[in-house]
């Protein structure tokens, strides 16, 4: 009995702390970006710019040739925003202006993959959100979503490829996308294939789910379902709230990307909120069509044996990792200075955590062992390649410059010594790290990632073109 509340009380402390530490840093998050909203108004209102009337000469050329560049796509993971959203704060740290023709779709942040990867479709092509007529069935959600006016890339096509680049879920999100262009699953487009996608970058990307679902509050039995009192359960509770109370102005400034569920007060009231709280409707019901069920091993694994690495794609993965093991023993944290402290306390778990003994392992040949590595969201193994139920081919990479020339049909992997949130929101915390990543992403797409001939970028073609005048 003793040992049983003992256990039961440090459960409790840990949730407890848990909780504040992630309820902290999400208002860090919203109040910087209100505060930098904030300040950016006040300056322009007290030092505005006198108006002046300027005529530019446009360059026809150079205008033309930076949009022929194909697209770099940045896709964020879970609790992700896009442009748009937040002010003025960018998800990638402001990785986007590393390049000049970079789109950050806002997405849902806590949807499921499969309803991201439509909404990422008529986010680039244009159009109404279909989220397909029998998923939506099953989940008891409306079939139609967002309309996009205008595509933000309408070209879109097999001769017009795009790069995209996912951080975390993000990752697998792009990979849903592109066998549904290959099974040509988007009505009205018949002539969908999976050669739209030139190539994707995964960055500390979710590919093979992550033991830390667990431990946050999906049952291991299934994959799927929540446990009573945890973690996900107060998430889930401050999200039908979020959502229900549906106040304009705050989700039009956040957003967790439910409003096909019809959750407002306006439409459910009070009943429907009951509904709601007790898991009989909306995204946390049985059908469970939100992000965390998608990230478990169970639900990765049901996600994979669907998708196919395609033989024209370059496939590209940065799998980070915060662990080490001491004398080869037991893994730890490597060090405490290196690691957010949002994420300290999962990197520890994570690297203890065994799956019970008392149910089935999610896979033939899983050990705890491999998924001890990780960055406190993710473990590592689960972000080199797409591995369960099937391997598919990969080459592990010391420096970028081993993988040159680049082969299609093979995902590349570099471990990263970084924990998850590393590369986003803050810039600082990485350092030069961030730009060493971030440059040799946009210059992989742009210079070794090409199906015909190499592109020729805008200030190589005046390069080269004042280098004709000269001779």
């Amino acid at each position: 009995m003793v040992p049983w509340l003992m256990v039961s009380a440090i459960q409790v402390a840990e949730l407890s702390v848990s909780s504040v530490v992630h309820m902290f840093y999400g208002l860090y998050i919203f109040s910087s970006a209100v505060a930098g909203d904030l300040t950016q108004s006040l300056s322009e209102s007290i030092f505005k710019p006198k108006s002046t009337i300027e005529v530019k000469q446009i360059d026809q050329e150079k205008t033309t040739d930076v949009n022929d560049l194909p697209p770099i796509v940045l896709v964020h993971g879970i609790f992700g925003f896009g442009k748009g959203r937040l002010g003025g704060l960018s998800y990638f740290a402001g990785a986007e202006k590393k390049d000049e023709r970079v789109l950050v779709p806002d997405l849902g942040s806590l949807t499921s993959v499969h309803d991201r990867a439509r909404e990422l479709f008529y986010y680039l092509k244009g159009g109404l959100v279909d989220y397909g007529e029998e998923h939506s069935k099953a989940c008891g959600h409306s079939q139609f979503g967002r309309f996009y006016e205008k595509g933000e890339y309408q070209e879109w096509d097999e001769d017009h490829p795009i790069h995209f680049v996912g951080h975390s879920a993000g990752a697998q999100v792009v990979r849903v996308l592109q066998q549904m262009l290959a099974d040509k699953m988007f009505e009205g487009y018949e002539n969908t294939n999976e050669n739209w996608v030139l190539s994707l970058t995964s960055l500390s990307g979710a590919l093979n789910g992550t033991t830390r679902t667990y431990i946050d509050g999906i049952q291991p039995e299934d994959g799927k379902s929540l446990k009573p009192i945890s973690l996900l359960q107060i998430c889930k509770l401050g999200v039908i709230m979020y959502d229900w109370i549906d106040i304009p102005w705050l989700k039009s400034y956040y957003n967790f990307g439910f409003d096909h569920f019809n959750m407002s007060r306006k439409k459910t009231g009070v009943r429907g909120l009951v509904d709601l709280l007790l898991g009989n409707a909306g995204p946390f019901a049985a059908c469970g069509d939100w992000i965390l069920p998608d990230l478990s091993i169970q639900g990765s694994m049901k996600l994979n044996a669907s998708l196919q690495t395609f033989p024209n794609t370059f496939y590209f993965s940065y799998a980070t990792k915060r662990t080490t093991k001491p004398l080869g023993m037991m893994t730890v944290p490597s060090g405490v200075m290196g690691i957010h402290p949002l994420l300290f306390i999962r990197v520890l778990q994570m690297s203890q955590w065994q799956f019970p003994r008392d149910i089935p392992l999610p896979y033939k040949g899983y050990r705890d062992e491999d998924w001890q590595d990780n960055d406190g969201a993710l473990n590592t193994i689960s972000m080199t390649h797409p591995r369960i139920p099937v391997e598919h081919s990969s080459l592990i990479l010391r420096s970028d410059s081993d993988c040159l020339p680049l082969q299609p049909g093979i995902w590349y992997y570099k471990i990263v010594e970084a924990d998850h949130i590393m590369f986003i929101i803050n810039r600082e915390r990485a350092g030069v790290e961030f730009d060493l990543i971030y440059d040799s992403i946009f210059e992989r797409c742009r210079k070794h990632v090409f199906r015909k001939a190499p592109q020729t970028l805008p200030n190589e073609a005046q390069h080269q073109e004042r280098g004709g005048q000269e001779e």
